[in-house]
C-alpha cells in the first residue's frame, strides 16, 4: 500500500504539469514547510476540481486580495495516481478540506473470491488530505485556469485530450 498523507496547516497547493504539450503529465501537489507531496492527477480531474471549488467558495467568505496562480515545486515525483477526489467545508473554521484518494488496484484472486461470496473486493487505497483556506482554494482556480488555457481544447465528440498526435474518437466509430 502507498503511503498516505495530511496537510492541516497546509502552506502550498497547487496543480501544475510538466513535458511537451499534449503528452504531459499532471500533478496535484501539497505541502507543509519541508514536507511536499505530489501526486499523478488526469487533465479533467484539475479542471473538475477547479469547477468544483468555485462552486463550493460561493458558500464560503470572499478571499483577500487577488488569487494569484502558484506554481508547481520542482521535482514533482508522484507518490501514488489519483482515482477519488471528495471535497468539504469545514464552516465553522472557513476552509476547504480536500480528500484525494489513490487509485485503488485490486487483486485478481481476491476479485474471483470476493465475487464468490458475493461482496466487494477490498482495496488498500492511500489518501491525501488537505485543509485549506478561502485564498489558497481561490488560487487553485486560478492555477487550475491557467493550467486549461495552455492546454488542447477536448475532442468536441468524447471530451477526451486529442494528445500530441491526435486521436482516434470512438464516437466515430
Amino acid at each position: 500500500m502507498s503511503q498516505s498523507f495530511e496537510f492541516r496547516e497546509t502552506d502550498h497547493f497547487t496543480a501544475g504539469a510538466l513535458g511537451k504539450p499534449g503528452e504531459r503529465t499532471f500533478f496535484l501537489q501539497a505541502g507543509e514547510g519541508e514536507r511536499q507531496v505530489a501526486v499523478k492527477i488526469e487533465k479533467q480531474q484539475v479542471a473538475a476540481l477547479a469547477a468544483f471549488l468555485k462552486s463550493v467558495m460561493d458558500d464560503l467568505p470572499s478571499p483577500e486580495g487577488e488569487p494569484e496562480p502558484v506554481a508547481l515545486i520542482e521535482p514533482a515525483l508522484p507518490e501514488w495516481v489519483v482515482g477519488q477526489i471528495a471535497v468539504g467545508v469545514d464552516e465553522a473554521e472557513s476552509r476547504v478540506v480536500l480528500m484525494v484518494e489513490e487509485v485503488g488496484f485490486v487483486d485478481e484472486d481476491e476479485a474471483e473470491a470476493a465475487e464468490l461470496l458475493g461482496i466487494e473486493p477490498e482495496t488498500d487505497t492511500a489518501t491525501l488530505r488537505v485543509h485549506l483556506s478561502v485564498e489558497q482554494a481561490a488560487s487553485f482556480i486560478a492555477t487550475s485556469e491557467q493550467l486549461m488555457s495552455k492546454s488542447r481544447p477536448p475532442c468536441r465528440l468524447c471530451g477526451e485530450s486529442p494528445g500530441s498526435s491526435g486521436h482516434d474518437c470512438p464516437r466515430l466509430n
